[in-house]
């Protein structure tokens, strides 16, 4: 079952962006914690979105989302922050359901893209999304700014 994330999911959530991290060989970068997580999903006016998977009451996958803005179409769109299965239960469609109901968000509500962000290495992945018809955005680059070098333009 794909249903939108209730406070009760929080901690096993949480629990999955680690798994996440794990997986993405990021472990040591991960520092989301209940109560962070909880206050962006339901803060009084929230700025981050949620659905789950779940499979005989467990939660085994979620998909973390925020709108974004396209200048050039006018409208917004959902940007994808976190999509996570576990491992077990990989292709029993329910990475496919996830996507598909933040598909059917984008329609509803008029929203002209879905977008996201794969790492180059995670060929599985890349190859589930091309099935879906997701096109890569290789003419583009990614720039980040954390911690030391946003600080110091911060207060610049």
């Amino acid at each position: 079952m794909i249903r939108r994330v209730a406070e009760s999911d929080v901690a096993a959530v949480v629990k999955l962006v680690h798994e996440l991290a794990e997986y993405e060989r990021s472990a040591h970068e991960c520092r989301l914690t209940d109560e962070q997580l909880r206050a962006a999903l339901f803060a009084e006016h929230p700025a981050l979105f949620g659905h789950v998977a779940e499979v005989d009451g467990e939660v085994v996958g979620f998909a973390l989302w925020f709108l974004n803005f396209s200048t050039w179409r006018g409208t917004h769109g959902i940007y994808l922050e976190d999509l996570y299965v576990r491992p077990e239960m990989r292709g029993s469609g329910l990475g496919k359901a996830l996507l598909t109901e933040l598909a059917r968000e984008c329609v509803k509500r008029g929203y002209h893209r879905l977008e996201w962000w794969v790492l180059d290495w995670n060929e599985p992945s890349i190859g589930f999304y091309k099935s879906l018809g997701a096109v890569p955005m290789d003419e583009w680059t990614v720039f980040r700014m954390t911690d030391d070098a946003l600080a110091a333009l911060g207060q610049s």
